[in-house]
């Protein structure tokens, strides 16, 4: 019991320390690790993304239990969303808000009824983006503008998807690969609550098919200027 008690007097401060980090990293800012090639060219495989929990609800740590709204999620927004239906962290782009009416038709993207403009991007395929032959196009609609990467040899069964009434407090989300990615075409609307925070900019970026050699190119970059750089 002496041991227990010395022990816990000595490591006290790293205990604290560590608590306030859990608290930290749970309801303020966190960075995540991206597993997935669901936001190229946007977001690789490897970036270590830093995600402002801040962004749109104030939290009880640990939890989903908001305690102020101190933002909306708007068009475009990088977000993390702990997805009930899909049973893990997902990275997607907010495209429908609460209300809008959303339609996919070949890849072409309608909100509102206002079709998408693509303009041909003239940027060199991300490294060990080798899966298949794929086109980037500028995709801008309003506010929104960012670069979604198209498959030329296995193009998605649900490129074309919709309309549909995006319900009140939900949101719908679509990964800028577009023909590889998992999002709201096949897990539906996400809720606020899932919601867990915006990412804007690469903490920085590993190269797991390299030794996990760093990508120095891409440190503290902004995700969608870096994207259009290449």
């Amino acid at each position: 019991m002496k041991t227990l008690k010395n022990l816990l007097g000595e490591y006290k401060g790293l205990m604290v320390f560590m608590a306030l980090m859990v608290v930290f990293r749970s309801a303020i800012a966190d960075y995540n690790v991206v597993p997935s090639g669901s936001m190229l060219p946007t977001v690789m495989i490897g970036d270590r993304i830093l995600v402002n929990k801040l962004a749109y609800d104030l939290r009880v740590p640990l939890t989903h239990i908001s305690i102020a709204r101190l933002g909306e999620p708007r068009r475009g927004d990088i977000v993390t969303v702990d997805s009930k239906e899909a049973g893990e962290l997902l990275l997607k782009r907010v495209i429908g808000l609460p209300g809008d009416v959303v339609e996919l038709r070949d890849n072409v993207l309608y909100i509102n009824g206002q079709a998408a403009s693509y303009s041909n991007a003239a940027i060199r395929a991300p490294e060990g983006d080798t899966a298949d032959r794929a086109e980037y196009r500028d995709e801008h609609l309003g506010d929104m503008s960012h670069l979604v990467r198209l498959s030329q040899s296995h193009p998605s069964l649900r490129s074309s998807y919709g309309p549909v009434v995006v319900p009140a407090d939900q949101y719908l989300m679509l990964g800028d690969n577009r023909d590889n990615s998992a999002d709201s075409r096949y897990y539906g609307f996400f809720g606020r609550s899932e919601l867990m925070g915006r990412t804007r900019r690469i903490a920085f970026s590993l190269d797991a098919d390299h030794g996990y050699r760093p990508r120095l190119d891409r440190f503290g970059q902004l995700l969608d200027e870096v994207a259009a750089s290449r």
